[in-house]
């Protein structure tokens, strides 16, 4: 008997494409909608594209729970927030950097290191444990649950380390989207110059959406400073992880399979597109008409990152966390917001 080899044969590439498009497609649909009815209700009547979208990805919370949406949402929240602040790149010059000066990221390696240094401290005094209070000082000192996930990959697994883990990560959005809110009225109560406040943004919220999102709610310019400063957090991961995991290494307990084993992640790649972008505009050999576009569809990318991410905040989950981990986090918060506060008052 002749076997019939075509029935075996490996699934086509267009093929894959189709089936992970329609694994995404409710998600990503959803998020689409949401940053297409915020924009619609901003060009018409008027307030911030971004807060709108973050809104109503909130109301939408429920759809996280449907197994077909909650794959399109992650892509959105995760990847397309990736793209949208790495094509931001494009607007931004070598000169705008430099403009922020060597103070600002010695304040930036003094504010993280400062951060976690509370976050083992406030741990002890609640009675939680040592690297419970490292991954929740770091999430709030670098990037968010970004932070969170890659932290957690070089601490001493336990019994806990997953449920802390998803603490951490909902407590982090939960506060990054109340500061999203929240700090561009604060910066305006204080007085502060639009710089100032882009550097407090970028220097205190905790997910690079969240960030963004704040800072171009007040301006491009802000929007601007906000990003960069933010970045350059970003940038201090890999070396946090580093310092992380040589703290714990006594502690690390050996992996039982490879799956268990997270690799330490290594520079984000969406932040080096960034400095590429970046150190290209530079030159100036990037057309205006391609720095536009290039512009919009990073706006598009992000209104969509923060619809998404909308719907992955979940405040009652928040509210059941217990009452540790929360005043773990809000210190640790608001302890960062002081303390950048102070450095641009000193700064002045």
């Amino acid at each position: 008997m002749i076997k019939d080899t075509h029935c075996a044969a490996p699934v086509s590439g267009p093929r894959q494409l189709l089936v992970r498009l329609q694994t995404l497609g409710p998600g990503l649909m959803v998020s689409l909608a949401i940053a297409m009815a915020s924009a619609f209700i901003a060009d018409h009547y008027g307030g911030p594209t971004l807060l709108y979208a973050l809104l109503f990805g909130m109301t939408c919370h429920f759809l996280v729970e449907d197994g077909r949406c909650l794959p399109g949402i992650e892509f959105a929240s995760r990847t397309i927030l990736r793209l949208g602040v790495a094509l931001l790149g494009a607007r931004i010059t070598l000169e705008q950097i430099g403009s922020l000066g060597l103070e600002t990221v010695l304040a930036a390696v003094l504010a993280v290191a400062a951060t976690i240094c509370v976050g083992w401290i406030s741990a002890r005094l609640l009675g939680q444990r040592a690297d419970f209070g490292v991954l929740t000082g770091g999430a709030v000192a670098i990037c968010g649950a970004s932070a969170a996930l890659a932290i957690s990959a070089v601490l001493p697994k336990h019994e806990n380390s997953e449920r802390d883990t998803l603490l951490t990560v909902v407590g982090v959005t939960g506060l990054s989207t109340m500061a999203m809110i929240s700090y561009p009225i604060l910066c305006k109560l204080l007085g502060i110059s639009p710089e100032q406040t882009g550097i407090f943004l970028g220097g205190t919220i905790h997910d690079v959406a969240q960030v963004v999102g704040a800072g171009y709610m007040i301006s491009p310019a802000t929007g601007d400073i906000a990003t960069v400063v933010k970045l350059l957090r970003v940038a201090l991961l890999v070396p946090a992880v580093v310092v992380v995991a040589w703290m714990f290494r006594r502690q690390q307990a050996s992996c039982q399979s490879g799956s268990e084993c997270r690799r330490i992640p290594m520079v984000p790649g969406f932040l080096i597109a960034f400095v590429v972008l970046v150190a290209i505009n530079s030159t100036g050999v990037i057309p205006q008409v391609v720095t536009s576009g290039m512009n919009d569809l990073s706006r598009g990318c992000l209104v969509m990152a923060i619809a998404a991410l909308g719907m992955k905040t979940s405040l009652q989950k928040l509210a059941q966390v217990g009452w540790r981990p929360i005043v773990m986090l809000v210190g640790e918060t608001v302890f960062l917001a002081v303390l950048v506060i102070g450095l641009l008052f000193l700064a002045r």
